[in-house]
C-alpha cells in the first residue's frame, strides 16, 4: 500500500445539483486482472472501532469486527469483476464519509436465523455516492467516475448499528462533476 491505512485522501464535495459525493483521490488497490481481497480485509481491520454519524438519521454507525471479512469476502464481492471490483476495493477508503452523507434509509426486519443476534433489530439500507479518479497514461487525472452504492447496516441486539457491507455498485453515466 505504501501509505498507512490511517492516511486517507478523501473529501466530500457537492455535484452540480447540490448532492454530496465522497471523492477518493488515491487508488491504493490496483490490479490488472483481479483485486487482492485479503489486502482489502487487512486494510479494513485497521479501522474496526471507527465511528461515523449519519446526517439523515442523526445516529452513529460503527465499523464492527465482522466488517473486514464480510466486505472483502461476501458473495457480492466475489461476484465482482474488473472496474466494479476495483471500485468496491477502493471505496473502503471512504466508507466513513459515505455513512455520513448516506440518504434514503430503508429499514427491513431480520429474516435469517444466522443473524438472530448480530441483526436482531433488523437491517438498514442507505444510498450513497463516491467518485474515483481515472488517470491518463502520463499520470494526470483525466476524469472521475462516479458510482452509486447501497450501504448495508445491521442493527445489533446491543442497540448499536454496524456497517455490514457495500452492495449494488453502479457507475453513473451522467457527468455530475462537470469533467470532460
Amino acid at each position: 500500500m505504501g501509505k498507512s491505512s490511517r492516511e486517507r485522501n478523501v473529501s466530500v464535495i457537492k455535484d452540480a445539483n447540490g448532492n454530496n459525493i465522497v471523492v477518493i483521490n488515491d487508488i491504493i488497490f490496483k490490479g490488472k486482472r483481479s483485486i487482492d481481497w485479503d489486502y482489502v480485509e487487512e486494510y479494513l481491520k485497521d479501522h474496526v472501532g471507527d465511528v461515523y454519524k449519519n446526517a439523515e438519521i442523526n445516529d452513529v454507525v460503527y465499523f464492527g469486527k465482522d466488517l473486514p471479512d464480510e466486505y472483502a469476502h461476501s458473495e457480492y464481492s466475489n461476484s465482482l469483476k474488473g472496474a466494479y471490483a476495483k471500485a468496491k476495493a477502493n471505496a473502503a477508503q471512504g466508507l466513513g464519509e459515505m455513512i455520513e452523507i448516506a440518504f434514503n434509509g430503508c429499514y427491513t426486519e431480520n429474516k435469517k436465523r444466522k443473524h438472530a443476534i448480530d441483526a436482531a433489530k433488523g437491517w438498514y439500507r442507505f444510498e450513497s455516492r463516491f467518485a474515483l479518479p481515472v488517470y491518463e497514461d502520463n499520470g494526470e487525472i483525466e476524469r472521475y467516475n462516479v458510482f452509486h452504492i447501497y450501504l448495508i447496516i445491521r442493527h445489533d441486539q446491543n442497540g448499536k448499528k454496524y456497517l455490514y457491507d457495500l452492495i449494488n455498485i453502479k457507475k453513473e453515466t451522467s457527468n455530475p462533476l462537470g469533467c470532460r
